[in-house]
């Protein structure tokens, strides 16, 4: 039971609190260590992350042989022909003359009718004709590819069930079966139509038993027996799918079976009847683009890490408790944090090391096949004349032009080359993160992997085992407290005991 100054009048409530605010401070220094050690661990991953979007700008960017292949094509018509190239392809200039478009192959059924009217799409196959009967029918089916000169090794089997099937639902079970086929029944018309997917000549379906065969009978197709196969056949026969034609650069009749195909690493694609002229010429301003981007990225990321490593410790300005916080109006606990915050990274040696070897690798000499274009200065790329700047990166594009249009393999091989300054930016990158992750751990680990998650559990250990002592403490000073509190009350008791009996004797 706690006694609150009744016998002495004095404020025991306020006399425990201000002891424990004294007993209290060791346990708010270990609450600052604790903000200050996520503090830190939140800067380090702050420069990862920094790093990696760095990492990844080279990867996708400088890193690649790609970046510097790129391709510009142009076409003089491009309704009639479009073109792309791959980095690989020579830059050239075609004279493409469309002569035939590739078109696809058609199935058209004749007229299916139910009683005299067009059947309807959701009947079911035995509504529209009783000849399907009630009985599942197994159907197979194989096909020709355009241009193939023979059918696929496997049939297609396709299970139709007439007492629930209907023309719409035989539709899309043919479409959905592998056959590379589209089918779907038009109930205006009355007819059933399959379409290969593929353009091109050639394209034939094979029913491979006699159900099949009798099967698409009912659905208003004809066949032609050919040995054990049977071709599918419209009741009137149309005109097969046809091949693109066209003539390129004076060599004529060309054929393909789609109008999408591929030349000497140029990408063409044909869309009408017409003539255009091709150009494909390297893209200088994308090259020039990504040597920026890249230069753009590496500037803020070491101007990030050098801020950091060289802010202001304000060794007064300690992580606000929250009793002090309350203190302090909103602005002044930001202003106080922000204080409190600087430094936690100044000197650090991960980060001072990884800037100087960064830099390094940005002015090595790499083996190009050519000295005149073997360090980034050599193609316009250099540090900044303000020595403030810290190593920052600065582009002569006039000078970056004049070397991609002299020697583009060469620059292409200084960054992308296995001595490279992409390949050498990157183990750099690659080797720093590894360390911070040692030190500050990331999202995906525990605090018992990396060395400010031991010390960050280290401390709430103690955090808790503090909390438990001041506890105790406080009881302490309650009980003793208590004890002082019931001592004066049968002091006082005494006392007045004594002079009534004094005051009785008179």
């Amino acid at each position: 039971m706690r006694i609150g100054g009744l016998a002495s009048g004095m404020d025991i409530d306020t006399l425990v609190g201000d002891l424990m605010k004294a007993e209290r401070i060791p346990l708010d220094k270990l609450a600052q260590k604790k903000t200050m050690l996520e503090w830190q661990r939140d800067d380090y991953r702050s420069m990862n992350k920094l790093l990696e979007e760095l990492d990844r700008t080279i990867f996708d960017g400088i890193a690649l042989q790609g970046t510097f292949n790129k391709k510009m094509v142009t076409s003089t018509n491009p309704n009639a022909v479009s073109a792309t190239a791959s980095g690989s392809a020579s830059n050239i200039t075609s004279t493409i003359t469309v002569k035939e478009l590739a078109t696809a192959r058609n199935w058209v059924s004749g007229v299916i009718q139910d009683s005299g009217v067009n059947a309807k799409a959701t009947d079911t196959l035995k509504d529209v004709n009783a000849l399907f009967g009630v009985d599942p029918i197994s159907l197979k089916v194989n096909v020709k590819k355009p241009g193939s000169s023979s059918f696929e090794a496997l049939a297609k089997e396709i299970t139709i069930d007439p007492t629930k099937d209907t023309l719409e639902s035989v539709a899309k079970k043919l479409s959905e079966a592998g056959l590379e086929m589209s089918a779907f029944y038009d109930e205006s018309t009355g007819k059933f139509v399959i379409s290969n997917n593929l353009t091109g000549s050639g394209s034939e379906l094979s029913l491979e038993d006699t159900n099949t065969v009798s099967f698409f009978n009912k659905i208003g197709f004809g066949s032609m027996l050919s040995g054990t196969d049977a071709q599918l056949l419209e009741p009137t026969p149309a005109v097969d799918g046809k091949d693109a034609e066209f003539t390129l650069n004076g060599l004529t009749n060309i054929k393909r079976s789609s109008n999408n195909f591929t030349i000497s690493g140029v990408s063409y694609s044909l869309k009408a009847l017409g003539t255009a002229t091709i150009s494909s010429t390297t893209d200088t301003d994308g090259v020039v683009d990504s040597i920026k981007n890249f230069v753009d990225k590496y500037n803020e990321t070491i101007e990030a890490i050098n801020k950091k490593t060289s802010e202001t410790k304000y060794r007064d300005f300690p992580p606000l408790t929250d009793a002090q916080r309350k203190d302090l109006s909103e602005k002044e606990a930001e202003l106080w944090d922000e204080k409190a915050k600087s430094g936690m990274l100044r000197g650090d040696s991960i980060l001072t090391s990884s800037i100087n070897t960064l830099r390094q690798n940005m002015y090595a000499t790499v083996n190009t096949g050519d000295t005149n274009y073997n360090q980034l200065s050599e193609i316009g790329i250099t540090t900044t004349n303000n020595y403030l700047d810290k190593g920052k990166l600065k582009i002569d594009e006039t000078k970056l032009r004049k070397a991609l249009a002299d020697n583009p393999d060469a620059v292409m091989k200084l960054f992308t080359g296995d001595d490279g300054i992409a390949k050498n930016l990157r183990k750099t990158i690659d080797t720093t993160i590894d360390k911070i992750e040692l030190k500050a751990g990331n999202a995906l680990r525990t605090n018992a992997q990396f060395t400010l998650g031991r010390e960050l559990t280290d401390v709430d250990k103690r955090i808790s085992a503090f909390e438990d002592r001041l506890v105790q403490v406080e009881d302490r000073y309650w009980r003793q407290f208590s004890a002082m509190e019931q001592a004066i009350q049968r002091s006082n008791q005494q006392s007045m005991y004594l002079m009534q009996q004094f005051g009785g004797g008179q």
